[in-house]
């Protein structure tokens, strides 16, 4: 079993603003250490080979996101394959498809017979197993790809970010949209004043689509023969195993889709889409620690599942942002930005009604006065969403990833698309785009495993020194609804500071047998 063998310094992470490359001196420092550095670890490939080698790639997770994540990688090396259960259609799929991999059902196991033949790991597991397995990777100077949220805690999130930054280790959390233009578009723009100061920002999504606000079933079902039921628990604490609520269904109770409702297992709708709808404005204003997070479940709210709606509030103070500078020179690199206080809303679900799929009516969205240029854009109010209300105007996406965006100025009458909005030529490209081909999916991925080969972590649009930023916002959306009141955020101490029953769901008490290491 997992055992800490090895202790990280206290986590005490300053704040940081850098969303986009390193300053030159950090280059030059980086690059210098280089040859250094894979003296001690680095991944295989570069202690021997060239560029333009494949790396051997270790999959954790092979089912629904994990067989997506796999297949983006699939121009490298796939040599092991790992997932808890052996009887699934994605190992029937995967396992014919990389007949070369080995197949395990604990990744413990599997670093341990392949650790050494392993340049680089992805993790498509339930939120619970991400960092337990992530740190396990990187304690082994493995560079990770995992899927988001990057932690189902806060504790977890700000470990994994210090251990990456520490250990200089290339990371992605898998918010695909960061590997689009429109989403680094609108985030240059915004950040260079396309709408002046933003002080409102709403973000909706039709999520839950999987059950919420259920009560832990009574009894016990057999544990299917190819399920490891206890590897698949983890770190939660130990519960009987329970399958379909009906007799013929595919979609059990916990797995291998309805895990994101569970407390013990997901972080329900905000965790599963936040990182995604909220990718843009986080990085766009540079949203640090919220002060206040003040969460309104709707209807039924437990001890073990999430509401089937929530309407939750962050509140941000002024902070400082970083932007290079086109031409920087010897002693600057960049710019500073001032933002003013900002409030995020954040809307999932609907008021409750058992008939309807996930259990809600999809009605929980920003009000009508902020929305009706979004109606008279496209005739409805889309089921997900980000709207950005500025000084000088607004920006709205209607996807969940960010990837396309409509402009409305201050005097305008309507919504133009930002590819024909004139104010967009006074604004120059600064952000680096992803070249790379495929889907977002596949251009995502594709972006961490040239960064490996080229041994620079700073190219991962969405490193965890970024992406562990983003995932600690979210989950403290989730611990107020858990505690049931406004949390007051202290976050250099990340404590909470009114709210001292928050610790557990801020640090997690693992089963005994697991730990990060």
């Amino acid at each position: 079993m997992s055992k800490p063998t090895e202790t990280l310094p206290a986590l005490q992470v300053p704040e940081t603003a850098e969303l986009s490359r390193v300053d030159r001196r950090e280059f030059i420092k980086t690059t210098s250490l280089a040859a250094g550095a894979l003296a001690f670890g680095s991944p295989a490939l570069l202690r021997g080979q060239n560029l333009n080698s494949k790396l051997n790639i270790a999959c954790i997770g092979i089912g629904g996101k994990g067989r997506s994540d796999t297949d983006a990688c699939a121009g490298e090396n796939i040599v092991a394959l790992c997932d808890v259960d052996s009887g699934s259609v994605a190992y029937e799929t995967q396992t014919q498809k990389y007949p070369s991999a080995k197949f395990y059902k604990d990744f413990r196991e599997m670093f341990d017979q392949m650790g050494d033949r392993v340049d680089a790991v992805t993790i498509s597991t339930p939120d619970h197993m991400h960092a337990i397995a992530a740190s396990m990777a990187m304690k082994r100077k493995k560079a990770v790809f995992c899927q988001k949220p990057l932690t189902q805690t806060i504790y977890e999130a700000r470990y994994l970010r210090k251990m990456a930054h520490e250990r200089k280790i290339v990371t992605q959390m898998g918010n695909q949209g960061s590997a689009s233009d429109g989403l680094r578009r609108a985030v240059e723009t915004i950040q260079d004043g396309l709408i002046g100061q933003v002080h409102e920002v709403h973000v909706w999504t039709n999520r839950p689509i999987w059950p919420q606000a259920m009560d832990r079933p009574a009894g016990e079902d057999p544990v299917p023969a190819s399920l490891d039921w206890d590897m698949w628990i983890g770190p939660a604490p130990m519960r009987p195993y329970k399958g379909s609520r009906e007799p013929k269904g595919r979609d059990g109770i916990y797995e291998p889709f309805n895990w994101r409702g569970w407390q013990d297992f997901g972080t329900g709708a905000l965790g599963d889409m936040a990182c995604h709808t909220v990718n843009v404005p986080f990085r766009a204003l540079d949203l640090g620690y919220p002060t206040e997070i003040e969460a309104m479940p709707f209807g039924k709210m437990n001890k073990e599942s999430y509401p089937v709606g929530s309407k939750i509030r962050f509140a941000f103070p002024k902070r400082k942002g970083h932007i290079p500078l086109e031409h920087p020179h010897l002693f600057h690199h960049d710019r500073k930005i001032e933002h003013d206080p900002v409030t995020l809303f954040w809307y999932d679900g609907g008021q409750p009604n058992p008939a309807l799929r996930g259990g809600h009516d999809l009605t929980n969205k920003p009000p009508v006065e902020l929305t009706a240029d979004i109606l008279a854009l496209q005739g409805k109010i889309p089921d997900s969403g980000c709207l950005m209300i500025g000084d000088g105007g607004t920006v709205f996406s209607p996807d969940d990833y960010g990837t396309n965006f409509f402009i409305k100025l201050k005097g305008e009458e309507k919504f133009v698309n930002y590819l024909k909005h004139p104010a967009m030529a006074q604004y120059p490209e600064r952000i680096p785009r992803n070249p790379h081909p495929g889907n977002l999916v596949q251009a995502h991925a594709l972006e961490w495993i040239t960064a490996i080969k080229e041994n620079k972590p700073e190219m991962c649009y969405s490193r965890f020194d970024v992406g562990a930023r983003l995932t600690e916002i979210m989950l403290l959306g989730c611990v107020s609804l858990r505690t049931g009141q406004k949390i007051e955020w202290d976050g250099p101490k990340m404590v909470a500071k009114n709210c001292p029953q928050a610790a557990p769901f801020i640090r997690r008490q693992d089963r005994s047998g697991w730990a990060l290491s």
